[in-house]
């Protein structure tokens, strides 16, 4: 009897945890590098936090009786320690506990930033996902409205850069700490009043985050919270003063934008200026970037007390929304494509790849054998602008044969000593065809 062979399941990535393949991988690395320069060019500087924290660290930070840490947090115990770890939904949190543990405001005021995986477990969609990833640029030690606008324009600047249209800004102030508690009662005893209209989420928030129930989705709430008391009208002359320098800001340099009264965010460390950049072109998650200013942060994690401003942005969704606007890269190709054919000549061809690669070229270097013909089909196949093509009598006189792929002329023969020079002319002739400059 035949003995049957153990059918062995096929293993998937974690729903809501994507892969990233090379063509999708290349438009990435596209986009972080215009990200790194638009940085630079404010000043900024990286900074990487790991991606694993203790638990405490974000339920004392963003809130317990926020939606982050009381259903999305991937959470766990260590097995060897019994310590309580989660995997960081989202920066900002981290980045604090990072300066204050390395005394990094000790040398003044710091602008920093960092990119890489955040985690929720969150129901999967479009533009949502449980393992996501986020650009975020903190600026700590810095008081003012300033420091906010700068924030603003920086977005501004970004999404001209990456070419992005219909992206919106929307503002709103928060106050202080103090503020907001005048505004709270009045709310709750506002909100109470309209209780039975109130869905299941909101009457779970009425006493213990009422300020989220502003932000609600539910569209069949939306006339009861327009109709509530108004954050603003609770503000004092302090953070008026800063909430209007923050305008007088933006007005000056053209940034158009829109006083969203239920703008709260969903974050408890939050105070004064918070924002939004929203589209229309991505459903229901509109949301590209947010932030604002949390002053209190520092000190509520163990630090001494000092100012802080920040705000991320969610790749996938500036991805998507820059392929909706019709944004492409250009495939990297290589320079040169190396066919080579017989042990001797397999020699030669790793000497000659390498040569290249010192004088700069992205050179690829058949691996895995096969004809001159099939080689040469793969060399054409891969966008190469030239082969090097060795054979056995090539490698016997210890040269190459070197051979356009896109444009005019025909096969010569150059030593090995001479490649470089003889590649670099001839790919320099070639751009001088393509711009029409010869």
């Amino acid at each position: 009897m035949t003995e049957k062979k153990p059918v062995t399941q096929t293993l998937q990535a974690v729903r809501g945890m994507n892969d990233i393949l090379p063509d999708d991988a290349e438009a990435w690395e596209h986009f972080e590098d215009i990200v790194r320069d638009w940085l630079r060019s404010y000043g900024y500087r990286p900074i990487r936090m790991p991606i694993v924290e203790p638990t405490p660290l974000f339920k004392r930070a963003i809130g317990e009786v926020t939606d982050i840490v009381e259903k999305e947090m991937y959470s766990f115990e260590d097995s060897l320690n019994g310590e309580l770890l989660t995997l960081r939904p989202e920066g900002t949190a981290s980045c604090v506990r990072a300066a204050i543990q390395h005394k990094m405001l000790a040398a003044g005021a710091q602008r920093l930033y960092y990119h890489g995986p955040m985690f929720r477990h969150e129901r999967p969609q479009k533009g949502r996902y449980r393992q996501f990833h986020q650009i975020g640029v903190e600026a700590l030690g810095f008081d003012g409205p300033d420091i906010d606008a700068e924030h603003i324009l920086m977005c501004a600047r970004l999404w001209e850069d990456l070419g992005l249209e219909d992206v919106k800004l929307e503002l709103n102030s928060l106050g202080s700490s103090a503020e907001r508690a005048r505004h709270r009662a009045e709310l709750v005893a506002y909100l109470s009043a309209h209780e039975d209209r109130l869905d299941e989420d909101s009457k779970r928030r009425l006493h213990t985050n009422p300020l989220r129930i502003l932000d609600t989705k539910n569209l069949d709430l939306h006339e009861i919270v327009e109709a509530a008391p108004r954050l603003t009208d609770f503000l004092g002359e302090e953070s008026l003063e800063h909430f209007e320098g923050v305008q007088t800001l933006l007005k000056d340099a053209g940034i158009p934008y829109r006083i969203n009264h239920r703008l709260v965010r969903g974050l408890d460390y939050y105070n004064r200026t918070v924002f939004e950049w929203v589209t229309t072109r991505l459903g229901a998650q509109g949301t590209v970037c947010a932030g604002g200013r949390y002053d209190g942060l520092i000190e509520q994690l163990g630090g001494k007390p000092a100012p802080a401003a920040g705000f991320a942005m969610g790749v996938e969704r500036l991805l998507a929304l820059w392929r909706e606007g019709g944004g492409e890269i250009e495939r990297a190709h290589p320079d040169v494509y190396v066919v080579h054919m017989g042990d001797q000549a397999q020699l030669l061809a790793f000497r000659a790849a390498e040569a290249l690669r010192g004088y700069g070229f992205a050179v690829l270097a058949h691996c895995g054998g096969g004809s001159f013909k099939s080689q040469m089909k793969k060399a054409d196949a891969s966008g190469a602008q030239l082969a090097v093509i060795i054979g056995d009598d090539e490698a016997a006189a210890g040269e190459v044969g070197l051979k356009p792929l896109r444009g005019p002329g025909g096969q010569q023969r150059v030593a090995l000593e001479a490649l470089g020079d003889a590649v670099a002319e001839c790919l320099f002739t070639e751009e001088e065809e393509n711009d029409g400059s010869v």
